[in-house]
C-alpha cells in the first residue's frame, strides 16, 4: 500500500513553533486510539505510522515527520432507522390521538440511534500526515478538502492543548486549478516538465451539472475544446511529472491516484518504511512547487 495516495497540502503559518519530537510523541501516546465503545459512533486516535505494536508515533525520516490519525466509525442504516421511528410514531398516534411534532421526532430518532449503535457494523480508516517543517507544509492523506478537515481538526486541538497553536490554510494559486487544466486543454500543451495522460473529467457548473468523462483515452481531441467552450470545466485531470510521478490533479487543488515510478528496485530498511517515506516525500517535495509554478504560483495568505 503506497505511503501517500490521495493528498491534500495546507500552508503552516510562519508564526508556527513545531513542539520538540518528544513532547509531541508523549502527547500522542496519550491520545492513542481506542476502539468506539458500544454506543459511540465515531472514535479517533493516534495510531504508530509504522505499524508496529507499541511503536513510536512521531516517525523522523530525512527530517521529515510522519503521523498516523485512526479513525473507527459506527453506522446505523437509515432505512432501518426510518422505519423503528414510523413504527414509534404510530403507536405514539394510537396512544394519545396526535401525531409527534418535529422536534419529538427528532428526539426519537436520536433514541433509535443510540439503540440501534451497539449493533452496528464499524468501519475503520487511518489518515498519514506528513510535516515538512522546512517547507511549512502539512500534507494529508486524504483525496479531499472534506475528507482532510476531520483529521486537521484532531491535529490542530492537539496541537494547541499542548501550546503550540498551528494556523493552517489551503494552498492558494494565482490561477485557479479548473481554468489552468482548461488552458492546457485547449491549447494541447501541458506545462514545462509535465504531460498530459488519458483520464479526464469536465463538469458543467449550471443547473444540468451534466459531466463529460474519458477513462484511459487520448486527449488529443477537438471536442475536448468545444465541451469547455460549452461551458464545462475540468474538474480533474491525469498528468505526469518529469516522467517519474502520475497523478490525477483535481479543480480543489487535491492531488490523487499518486503512483510514484520505478521504486522497486529502492534498498528497504527491515520493514520498508524509511525508504517509503523517503522516496514519497523526497518526490513529491518536488513535484509540488513545480506544480504550484503552473498554476501561477503560490499565493500569500491574508490575515
Amino acid at each position: 500500500m503506497p505511503l501517500f495516495k490521495n493528498i491534500v497540502v495546507f500552508r503552516i503559518d510562519p508564526t508556527w513553533t513545531a513542539p520538540a519530537q518528544d513532547r509531541l510523541e508523549a502527547e500522542l501516546q496519550r491520545l492513542a486510539f481506542e476502539p468506539c465503545e458500544p454506543s459511540q459512533e465515531r472514535s479517533a486516535g493516534w495510531a504508530p505510522p509504522r505499524g508496529q505494536e507499541n511503536g513510536a508515533m512521531v516517525e523522523a525520516v530525512d527530517g521529515q515527520w510522519i503521523l498516523k490519525l485512526a479513525v473507527e466509525r459506527k453506522a446505523v442504516p437509515g432505512g432501518a432507522v426510518r422505519a423503528e421511528l414510523e413504527a414509534r410514531c404510530k403507536a405514539i398516534e394510537a396512544e394519545t390521538g396526535r401525531k409527534p411534532g418535529r422536534k419529538e421526532k427528532a428526539e426519537l430518532k436520536e433514541q433509535i440511534i443510540h439503540a440501534f449503535l451497539p449493533r452496528a457494523f464499524s468501519k475503520r480508516s487511518a489518515h498519514t500526515l506528513w510535516l515538512d517543517l522546512e517547507a511549512r507544509s502539512l500534507i494529508v492523506a486524504a483525496s479531499s478538502m472534506k475528507s482532510a478537515e476531520p483529521v486537521l481538526k484532531d491535529l490542530v486541538d492537539l496541537m494547541a492543548e499542548i501550546g503550540h497553536p498551528m494556523p493552517l490554510a489551503p494552498l492558494n494559486t494565482a490561477t485557479a486549478p479548473a481554468t489552468a487544466m482548461s488552458e492546457w486543454l485547449t491549447t494541447r500543451e501541458a506545462p514545462a516538465g509535465f504531460t498530459i495522460d488519458r483520464d479526464l473529467e469536465l463538469k458543467r457548473a449550471d443547473e444540468e451539472k451534466s459531466v463529460v468523462r474519458y477513462a484511459r483515452h487520448t486527449l488529443d481531441l477537438d471536442e475536448i475544446g468545444q465541451h469547455i467552450q460549452e461551458g464545462k470545466l475540468p474538474t480533474q485531470l491525469a498528468l505526469t511529472w518529469n516522467d517519474k510521478v502520475s497523478f490525477v490533479l483535481t479543480e480543489q487543488l487535491a492531488i490523487r491516484k499518486i503512483d510514484i515510478r520505478d521504486v522497486d528496485d529502492a534498498p528497504k530498511g527491515e520493514d520498508g518504511f524509511d525508504a517509503d517515506v523517503a522516496i514519497a516525500t523526497g518526490e513529491l517535495a518536488q513535484l509540488l512547487p513545480e506544480l504550484l509554478a503552473s498554476l501561477g504560483g503560490e499565493l500569500a495568505q491574508v490575515a
